[in-house]
C-alpha cells in the first residue's frame, strides 16, 4: 500500500509520514511549490526531513497556475493577510489527487492538526478543505495526527490502515508532538509556527501595491522578498538591496520586466522597471547610489542595463525614503 503526503518539512508532516511507516505504508512526500515558502530555498532541508521519518521526496512546482487559479480568487477568501488559507489546502489537495495514479498511491496524507491553524484548520474548514478537494465521498484523505477526532476514512474504514494507531491531538499546544520527535530520536524537524509569505502583513502590503499598477507573474514573486522597495513619481518600481542576502536574492530574479543598475563603488544590487521614464531612471540612479558608500558632493557614473547614468547621492537617506513604499 502507498500513500502521498503533502510535505511542508514541519514537525506534523514527519509525524504523518512516520504513523504510516510504522503501519507498512510506502510514503511519497510531495512538496507543493507554491513560491511564497519563504526566502530560501530550502530543497535539500525537506528531501532529508523527509527520508529522516521514511518517505521519498518529490518537489512539485505550481506556482504559475497558483497564481491564475487560486491567489487573486479564492472561494473562502482571505485570511488577516494575503492567505487564501482553505483554497489553498483545497488546492494542495487536488494537485494530490491528480498525481496518485502515477505515484500508484491509494490515499493522501496530510499533517494537519484540527485547531492548530485559525483559518484553514478548524473543523468546519477541514470540511470546506475537502469539498475543494472533491474528497467528501471518497474520504481519501487521512490527518493522521487528529485523526480519532474526526469520522473515520475510507482507508480506516478498508483495514488498510489501522485507526486506533493513530492519534487525537488538538490546538496549538505542541507537547505531543515534542514528545513524539524524542521519541523517534528527531534532532533534525522545525516546529510550524507560519512559513507562508502570504500570511505575512509585510509582504502581502507588498503584493498590494505591486499589483496596483502591474499584473503579478512567477518571477514577482521573489522580487517582492527582498529588498527597499520605491514607488518612482512616474510610476516606475524600484528595488535596492539592503544587504548580502538581498544583492543575492534580487540577482537572481529572472524577470524580463527589470533591468539591473550597477554602481562603481560598493552599494547595493538594485533593479527598475525597463519600461521607466528618463526622469525615474535618474531618480533611480541617485536613489541606488545614496545607499552606497559614496561621497555627497561626488558624481558617479551609474550602469543602467549597457547606459551610462550620471547620478550624486541625496545630502540624506531622508530625502530618498520619500519614495520608499513602507509595507
Amino acid at each position: 500500500m502507498r500513500a502521498i503526503s503533502l510535505f511542508s518539512g514541519g514537525l506534523d508532516s514527519m509525524i504523518a509520514i512516520k504513523l504510516m511507516v510504522n503501519q507498512g505504508i510506502e510514503v511519497i512526500a510531495v512538496h507543493i511549490k507554491t513560491g511564497f515558502g519563504g526566502t530560501k530555498d530550502i530543497t535539500d532541508t525537506l528531501k532529508r526531513r523527509a527520508n529522516i521519518a521514511g518517505a521519498e521526496f518529490r518537489v512539485i512546482d505550481v506556482r504559475e497556475e497558483y497564481i491564475r487559479k487560486i491567489l487573486f480568487d479564492p472561494k473562502y477568501g482571505y485570511g488577516k493577510n494575503f492567505n487564501p488559507c482553505i483554497d489553498c489546502h483545497g488546492y494542495m489537495f487536488r494537485v494530490a489527487k491528480g498525481i496518485m495514479q502515477e505515484f500508484r498511491a491509494s490515499f493522501i496524507v496530510t499533517g494537519e492538526v484540527i485547531g492548530q491553524r485559525p483559518m484553514s484548520q478548524r473543523a468546519d474548514a477541514l470540511k470546506q478543505v475537502s469539498k475543494l478537494a472533491d474528497d467528501s465521498d471518497k474520504k481519501l484523505i487521512v490527518r493522521p495526527l487528529c485523526a480519532k477526532l474526526l469520522e473515520p476514512t475510507t482507508p480506516e474504514i478498508n483495514g488498510w490502515i489501522d485507526r486506533e494507531s493513530l492519534l487525537d491531538i488538538s490546538g496549538r499546544n505542541r507537547e505531543k508532538q515534542l514528545n513524539l520527535a524524542k521519541e523517534f530520536g528527531w534532532e533534525d524537524y522545525e516546529s510550524p509556527g507560519g512559513g507562508c509569505l502570504l500570511t505575512e502583513a509585510h509582504y502581502s502590503s507588498r503584493i498590494r501595491e505591486f499589483i496596483a499598477h502591474d499584473s503579478f507573474e512567477v518571477d514577482d514573486i521573489d522580487l517582492l522578498k527582498y529588498g527597499r522597495h520605491f514607488r518612482l513619481p512616474d510610476g516606475a518600481k524600484l528595488v535596492v538591496g539592503r544587504n548580502q542576502e538581498d544583492n543575492e536574492g534580487l540577482k537572481g530574479v529572472n524577470s524580463s520586466k527589470y533591468k539591473s543598475i550597477t554602481l562603481p563603488i560598493a552599494g547595493p544590487y538594485s533593479l527598475i522597471d525597463k519600461s521607466a521614464s528618463k526622469e525615474d531612471i535618474d531618480l533611480g540612479a541617485k536613489i541606488a547610489i545614496t545607499y552606497a558608500k559614496s561621497q555627497i558632493e561626488e558624481s558617479y557614473n551609474i550602469e543602467i542595463e549597457n547606459e551610462i547614468v550620471v547620478a550624486s547621492p541625496f545630502a540624506t537617506k531622508k530625502e530618498a525614503q520619500k519614495y520608499f513604499f513602507k509595507a
